[in-house]
């Protein structure tokens, strides 16, 4: 489930770069299904 979770954030990754921002995966539950980004950049507020 991991790495599908990272294949997605990679394709919306290069948007995020282009205004300034970009998102870093930081746990994913795979018993309840939670994942857990942190929005960096542009995006942190």
């Amino acid at each position: 489930m991991r790495e599908k979770v990272q294949e997605a954030l990679d394709k919306v990754r290069p948007f995020l770069q282009r205004d300034g921002g970009d998102v870093e995966l930081v746990d994913v539950d795979e018993a309840t299904g939670v994942v857990k980004v942190k929005l960096k950049g542009a995006c942190g507020g």
